[in-house]
């Protein structure tokens, strides 16, 4: 076939379709091309959907990640502030006998010997307040708090504005930061 009778038998197809074939054909190019783009949007949508999840996911486990370093620091300056709880627990008698000491040795003459014991209660309740230890100040007429004091009796109280009131500290209270490790035993008035 030439190029002559090529051109002319489009020409001859050209001319028989009709005009309504040619709109049908656009209709389904059109139609193809509108399906093409849908498959395209559901793709991407998909694609942002499955990304905003990701980074919902990635957002919840650095949260979780913040609150577990949060958690774990805290964890460890409690540890720090109380390591040495039970060391300092078994020698808070020590410190009671010290007091005693102190007060029987105030009644005798021997000064110099009371003064060498105050010095050596006074260079060990130091060293135990460096490592936090505190004494819970508590004196007669105080109002009883059962979540600080520990009631070992009640008493009759020898007058009305003590009634509900400490009359006496049996054995002091002490704390280890914030926390009390011993509660001072008290005679409370009834």
């Amino acid at each position: 076939m030439s190029k002559k009778n090529k051109a002319e038998d489009i020409e001859e197809i050209i001319s028989e379709t009709t005009v309504d074939e040619i709109k049908e054909g656009e209709e389904v190019a059109a139609d193809a091309s509108l399906e093409e783009e849908e498959i395209k949007l559901t793709e991407e949508e998909q694609l942002r959907e499955d990304l905003a999840k990701e980074k919902d996911k990635f957002l919840r486990l650095f949260a979780e990640f913040e609150n577990y370093k949060k958690r774990t620091s805290k964890e460890r300056i409690e540890l720090f502030k109380t390591a040495g709880q039970e060391v300092i627990v078994s020698l808070l008698p020590v410190t009671d006998d010290f007091d005693r000491a102190l007060k029987e040795l105030s009644k005798s003459e021997d000064k110099e010997m009371l003064k060498g014991v105050e010095l050596i209660n006074n260079k060990f309740r130091e060293i135990l307040k460096g490592k936090g230890l505190e004494e819970v100040a508590v004196k007669a007429g105080d109002t009883f708090d059962a979540e600080i004091h520990d009631a070992i009796t009640q008493i009759p109280a020898p007058d009305k504005k003590l009634k509900g009131k400490i009359i006496d500290v049996i054995e002091k209270g002490f704390k280890l930061g914030d926390k009390i490790i011993r509660h001072p035993k008290v005679v409370v008035g009834n």
